[in-house]
């Protein structure tokens, strides 16, 4: 498995988000204040979440691990992109590229995997209330998530087996501001119809994999939801999902739209990518904390005990 004609090519120059000094000056501070706004929402989720009892349920349970999951995909781009915006030369190895690309898949696909198990979960609770205990169990959680970074990582290391064997010529230039194999793949001077084919249909098979669960969790959710006599009832079930339909929408919408369209190296694939990338990871603990009456309580649960505890 060779990197055979990459000792031509031992780097590639990344174009960024603009060559104007005052634009990347604006930029840098808008994304660092995105990064330190996605460390500090998500590390709070997970604070709070392991810290009250109370939250120590199957939902919050996915929802620490979805916390930690944009943790982890925020820093595999954000940090690359804020040095860049600083440096004259934006550059990256062929075997830094290469990793991005593998830890931005395995990132992403895990997160896909876990809003889809997030979604029957609200299924559960919402359609099967008295069997909800039984149906997520603890045991049966633990497992769905290690099975969402199992075969996350299975296709993180296909979609990059697809980038090492290409051929990089003199082509030295991403339009983009990261390393993505859309981006990537015009580069080669091999024959890459095939492993364009191999990455739509990769994109394909996870993205309705995951997807239709949560279209069919949700089709049961709203049935189940009208059939409610209670008005209180149906409004409480609503603002559960809410934030999950939220973020779903956030993450595949986003997601689809870079890896299924074109590449163009328009600032549509770079609005795309910065969606999911660097947005959506800070938007996420926000939408859940926000519209989430328990995540509030328990917030302000832990800063009690945090005010009682410095101040004792």
């Amino acid at each position: 498995m060779a990197l055979r004609n990459h000792s031509t090519i031992t780097g590639f120059i990344l174009t960024g988000l603009s060559d104007n000094p005052q634009t990347e000056a604006l930029l840098f501070v808008l994304f660092l204040g995105i990064y330190i706004l996605t460390m500090m929402g998500n590390l709070t989720m997970l604070l709070v979440i392991g810290a009250d009892s109370h939250l120590h349920t199957p939902m919050y349970f996915f929802l620490s691990n979805l916390s930690f999951l944009d943790l982890c995909f925020s820093s595999v781009t954000v940090p690359k992109l804020l040095k860049d915006l600083l440096s004259e030369k934006k550059t990256i190895s062929v075997e830094g590229c290469l990793t991005q690309v593998f830890f931005v898949f395995i990132t992403a696909g895990t997160e896909a995997f876990l809003l889809s198990m997030m979604a029957y979960d609200r299924y559960a609770a919402i359609c099967h209330p008295l069997l909800y205990g039984q149906k997520m169990s603890n045991e049966l959680c633990v497992r769905l998530v290690l099975v969402s970074w199992g075969l996350a990582s299975l296709n993180s290391v296909v979609i990059v087996l697809l980038a090492v064997n290409l051929d990089f010529c003199d082509a030295q230039t991403i339009h983009h501001y990261t390393c993505e194999l859309p981006s990537l793949f015009p580069l080669s001077c091999s024959d890459i119809s095939i492993n364009i084919d191999i990455l739509i249909c990769s994109t394909l098979l996870h993205g309705l994999g995951t997807f239709l669960p949560i279209f069919f969790s949700y089709t049961r959710i709203v049935s189940t939801i009208l059939s409610m006599s209670s008005t209180t009832g149906r409004s409480k079930a609503f603002n559960t999902c809410s934030s999950h339909l939220i973020a779903v929408i956030l993450f595949f919408g986003s997601g689809l739209v870079r890896y299924l369209m074109p590449t163009s190296g328009s600032s549509l694939d770079l609005l795309a990518s910065l969606q999911y990338s660097a947005v959506t990871p800070m938007l996420n603990p926000l939408i859940y904390s926000l519209k989430n009456q328990e995540v509030k309580a328990a917030v302000k649960r832990t800063l009690r005990k945090c005010l009682h505890y410095f101040g004792s």
